[in-house]
């Protein structure tokens, strides 16, 4: 079978940030890489799991909302999907991801559809862990630029 684009990005040079993995058609799918690859140090599931019910929830309800195609994590656990429609901007697609990140960092109250009608596992969640590593991204992505969307080679 033929390989699949994101198994020919080379995880071990691959750091922390925000990058276009794959355009396909008008979706465009960013790679939100919140750890380091083969690091040791993988996203917690409960804080993933917080970290997606978050960052679903604001981006889908934020002005760009129409354009947000789906937020999940990765199964390696070092990151984030974020596929948009291509009529969201690389700047608007960078600046959404550093509102969401600053939005589950500073979220306080009830995790939205965190009752057991709403969510297969909804037990599990770590708020605190999602935050530490939305406060981890915020300062990744601080300067973050539309050149940096490229993966280095």
């Amino acid at each position: 079978m033929k390989k699949i684009a994101s198994f020919t990005v080379n995880h071990d040079t691959l750091k922390k940030g925000m990058y276009i993995s794959r355009i396909d058609g008008d979706v465009v799918t960013y790679d939100i890489r919140m750890k380091l690859p083969n690091g040791g140090d993988y996203l917690p599931t409960s804080a993933a799991h917080t970290i997606e019910h978050l960052f679903a929830t604001f981006a889908r309800n934020s002005a760009e909302g129409d354009k947000i195609v789906y937020v999940g994590p990765m199964g390696c656990r070092t990151g984030f999907y974020l596929l948009t429609r291509d009529t969201l901007s690389y700047k608007n697609a960078i600046e959404l991801v550093k509102e969401s990140m600053a939005f589950v960092r500073d979220f306080s109250g009830e995790i939205p559809g965190n009752k057991k009608e709403e969510c297969g596992n909804y037990l599990d969640h770590d708020l605190s862990g999602a935050q530490k590593v939305a406060a981890d991204m915020c300062q990744v992505l601080r300067d973050w630029t539309e050149e940096k969307l490229k993966y280095e080679e």
